[in-house]
C-alpha cells in the first residue's frame, strides 16, 4: 500500500507541475482552441505505456480467461507441515553435550549434528565385555560337563561288558557290579550338570545381546558394526570399545528447526536436543462453511492458488489432492479441508496464507474473467485497463461491465475478449495518472515519472 501511494504522489506532483510548467512539445503562443483544432484527433481513451512507464509504475499484465467463476468455490487457509514432516533428535543416555549444527542450517542424510559424553557409556561398554567373559566361562564349562559325561557313559560301558562276560562264565563280581551301578547313577546328575552349562551359556549371549542392542540404540549404529573388527592401536579389537564420544547424524535431511539445548550442557535422557523439519513436506489446510458440504460433495481434486501479490502470478496455481477434515467448529460453522500440493511452488511454506479453489457442479457455464484486483473504484463507476491488442505500448480504459464475482476472479459482461491483456499492478496509478481535477481525461501518455499529458507530443 506504501509503494501505491508513494506513486500516486508521484503521480499528482506531476500533474501539479503541469498547470506551472511547459514539458511537452505544444506552443504557448497559441491559444488551446486553436491547438485542439489544428491537432486533428478526436478524444480517445487510449493511453501511451511505454516500456519505461511500465517499469517505473510496476505495471503488469493478466490474460482475460474463461473461468467457470459461478461454480467456484474459494476456500481461505494456510499451509501446515505434515505430522512426519518432524524428526526430533533426543538424548538417548545422559551426558554433556556439544551442538554441531546451527539454527535453520540444512543438512543431509548423514550430517553429523552433535555429539555427547556419557558416564553411562563405559558402563554400557563394561557390560558388553562382561557378556563376552560370560560367554568364555560357560563355554569351558560346557566342554568339561561334556567330558565327564562322556567319560562316565564310557566306563559304565566297559564295566558292562565285563560284567556280561563274568556271567556267561556264570561268575558273579559284586564289587564291578556295585561300581556299574554307581556310575551308572551318576550319569543323570552329570547330565543335569551339563544342561546348566548350557543354560549359562544361553544366558550369557543373551545379557550380551542385550547390551549390544542397548548400546546400538544409544549410538545409532548397528549391532553388526559394532562387533566388527577394526585397527585400534597395534591390534584389532571390536569398534564399540573405540567409541569415547557418541555422535548423532542426521537421518533424513531438511532444516534445522530448533535447537533445546545449550552447547556443552549436561542434559538427561531422554532430553530433547534438536528437531528437524522437511520444508517440502507441507499441506493446506481450508476452512469451508458448512453450509458448502452439499456443494462440495465427495471431493477429491482441488486447485491451491497463492495470494494476490506483487512479483506473484495471478495463475501460479497447483493441483492438489483433497480430503474433508474431522474437525469442525460448529459456533463459526465451518470445517477443515485437507489439501496436498503435488507441486512445489516458491510460495508454498509453513504459515503462508492461501486460497483453495473447487470447481463444484452448476447450471452455468464458463464465462470470460479478469482478476478482481484489476478493477480499480472511479467515482460511482468501475474500470480496468486493456492492453490495446494493436499497440502494446498503449492501454485502453474500460468500464467494467461486471458479472459473477467469486472474490478473486470476476465476470466481464463486455469489453473483453479471450487472450486479451489487462492491466493487473499499476491500474490504480494509471487511473490517477491519467485523472485531472476529478475529470477523467480522454486520451494521451504517460511520462516515465507517472504524470499524465493529453495528446501526443
Amino acid at each position: 500500500m506504501n509503494c501505491r501511494y508513494s506513486l500516486s504522489a508521484v503521480a499528482l506532483y506531476g500533474l501539479a507541475c503541469l498547470s506551472l510548467l511547459t514539458a511537452c512539445s505544444r506552443d504557448p503562443s497559441m491559444p488551446e482552441s486553436a491547438d485542439a483544432a489544428n491537432d486533428g484527433t478526436s478524444p480517445t481513451d487510449r493511453v501511451e505505456i511505454p516500456a519505461t512507464v511500465r517499469n517505473n509504475l510496476g505495471i503488469t499484465f493478466a490474460k482475460v480467461e474463461r473461468r467457470r467463476v459461478e461454480s467456484t468455490i474459494r476456500m481461505p487457509g494456510a499451509f501446515e507441515l505434515q505430522p512426519l514432516a518432524r524428526h526430533e533428535y533426543r538424548m538417548t543416555l545422559p551426558g554433556r553435550v556439544e551442538i554441531e549444527v546451527d539454527q535453520y542450517q540444512r543438512v543431509e542424510p548423514g550430517d553429523l549434528l552433535y555429539r555427547f559424553l556419557s558416564p553411562e557409556w563405559p558402563e554400557l561398554q563394561h557390560e558388553i565385555i562382561v557378556g563376552e567373559q560370560e560367554i568364555e566361562a560357560a563355554n569351558a564349562a560346557i566342554g568339561v560337563a561334556r567330558a565327564r559325561t562322556d567319560e562316565a557313559e564310557q566306563r559304565l560301558a566297559i564295566m558292562r561288558e565285563r560284567v556280561a562276560s563274568l556271567s556267561q562264565a556264570e561268575v558273579r563280581n559284586a564289587e564291578l557290579e556295585a561300581q556299574a551301578a554307581e556310575i551308572e547313577a551318576s550319569l543323570p546328575r552329570l547330565r543335569a550338570e551339563l544342561k546348566q552349562t548350557e543354560t549359562a551359556l544361553a544366558n550369557a549371549h543373551r545379557t550380551r545381546e542385550h547390551a549390544m542392542h542397548r548400546a546400538s540404540a544409544a549410538t545409532g549404529i548397528g549391532e553388526d558394526q559394532l562387533q566388527s573388527l577394526v585397527e585400534f592401536g597395534s591390534g584389532s579389537v571390536p569398534a564399540f570399545q573405540t567409541i569415547i564420544w557418541i555422535e548423532v547424524r542426521a537421518a533424513e535431511g531438511g532444516v534445522v528447526e530448533s535447537l533445546e539445548l545449550t552447547d556443552g550442557a549436561f542434559a538427561e535422557a531422554p532430553s530433547l536436543v534438536l528437531s528437524i523439519i522437511d520444508p517440502g513436506k507441507v499441506r493446506f489446510r481450508a476452512l469451508a462453511l458448512q453450509s458448502d458440504l452439499a456443494r462440495l460433495g465427495d471431493i477429491h481434486r482441488a486447485r491451491i492458488v497463492p495470494p494476490v501479490g506483487q512479483g506473484i502470478d495471478v495463475n501460479d496455481g497447483v493441483e492438489a489432492r483433497v480430503e474433508i477434515g474431522l474437525e469442525a467448529d460448529p459456533r463459526q460453522r465451518t470445517i477443515a479441508i485437507l489439501a496436498t500440493p503435488e507441486q512445489g511452488r516458491p510460495w508454498i511454506r509453513q504459515g503462508v496464507s492461501a486460497f483453495l479453489e473447487v470447481v463444484v457442479e452448476s447450471t452455468g457455464g464458463p464465462a470470460l474473467a479478469i482478476p478482481r484486483s484489476s478493477i480499480v473504484r472511479d467515482g460511482v463507476a468501475h474500470v480496468f485497463f486493456r492492453r490495446d491488442p494493436s499497440d502494446p505500448n498503449k492501454a485502453i480504459r474500460v468500464e467494467a461491465d461486471m458479472g459473477v464475482d467469486d472474490g478473486r476472479w470476476v465476470a466481464i459482461n463486455s469489453g473483453v475478449a479471450p487472450g486479451d491483456e489487462i492491466v493487473l499492478d499499476g491500474a490504480y496509478e494509471l487511473k490517477l495518472a491519467s485523472q485531472q481535477d476529478g475529470v477523467v481525461q480522454k486520451g494521451g501518455h504517460v511520462h516515465a515519472d507517472g504524470t499524465f499529458h493529453q495528446g501526443d507530443h
